[in-house]
């Protein structure tokens, strides 16, 4: 399983997904690498979330990228993971996530409290009910209830993730077939279909709700214009990604790639296959984390 969670959190830096750090696009404070030893870092980690339970290995891994990375890299990747990871521990993923969820505790939401304020996360503001500045007054679970309305990873482990499950992996899996070498485009889009589908939250706590519907109309243009294989809908992707990049990154659709991640790692336990057909050049960066980056 560390493996895997390490490839899910790779593959998505790695691909060009229009407003987000990748190869070919950095922000001010963070490089793709930053992503890459976090990645390394939080794998362990969350692969003994089973035994650590969820909320210390969320508050463990937050703890661990603060150690490798300048700035928040995963938060939201790791708090989608972690209870992927207990559950496929136990066995099948999609028989054992609800029981997971269920059992989340007010002390796994004291632990991810923590790791929230450690990862110091932008534009999550305050709430009239478990703010995180706060001791949070109910279990993890209801917590994230709470805030579902605003926020779509909350909104996961609300409703036991049916962005990750019933939206990501059967969309990777049309775009992902047996043999590909070099999934980029399969990744991207994606992030299109999700984000065309779901405004992002973190854009709509940035920015506003107007801001994320925006961000979404624009997704669907650029599917709706051919994308990837027409020049137009590959002219409307740049436009999109150059709007998402202006205004300081504030546009940035940091959700939306959170959930490619989980949906990767959870495509990734059914289509383990996938990755043997991959180009050596996408192959899993070692510990001191300088891999090639992939060619145009």
């Amino acid at each position: 399983m560390q493996t895997l969670i390490e490839w899910a959190c790779v593959l998505e830096v790695r691909a060009p997904k229009p407003g987000n750090v990748h190869p070919g696009a950095r922000f001010d404070d963070l490089d793709w690498r930053d992503f890459v030893h976090s990645a390394h870092a939080i794998a362990p980690i969350l692969a003994t979330t089973a035994e650590r339970g969820v909320g210390t290995a969320i508050r463990d891994a937050v703890t661990a990228t603060r150690q490798v990375a300048p700035s928040n890299t995963n938060l939201g990747i790791v708090l989608l993971l972690a209870p992927l990871a207990a559950a496929t521990a136990r066995g099948p993923l999609r028989e054992h996530l609800e029981p997971v969820l269920a059992g989340l505790s007010q002390q796994d939401a004291v632990l991810v409290y923590e790791a929230i304020r450690l990862a110091l996360p932008g534009g999550l503001g305050t709430a009239p009910e478990g703010d995180i500045a706060a001791t949070p007054p109910g279990t993890l679970r209801e917590m994230m209830q709470l805030a579902a309305h605003r926020d779509s990873i909350a909104a996961e482990y609300a409703h036991g993730f049916p962005i990750t499950l019933d939206e990501g992996v059967p969309r990777l899996a049309a775009r992902w077939p047996a043999g590909l070498t070099d999934p980029r485009d399969a990744i991207v889009g994606l992030h299109l279909e999700l984000l065309a589908q779901t405004p992002d939250t973190l854009i709509a706590r940035k920015c506003g709700r107007a801001v994320a519907g925006e961000a979404s109309e624009r997704a669907r243009q650029v599917l709706a214009r051919g994308w990837p294989d027409t020049t137009a809908g590959q002219d409307e992707c740049d436009r999109f990604d150059a709007w998402l990049r202006a205004d300081g990154h504030r546009r940035n659709p940091g959700t939306t790639a959170d959930l490619v991640a989980s949906s990767l790692f959870a495509f990734l336990l059914i289509h383990p296959d996938r990755l043997e057909a991959l180009n050596p050049q996408w192959r899993l960066p070692t510990e001191t984390g300088q891999p090639p980056r992939p060619s145009d």
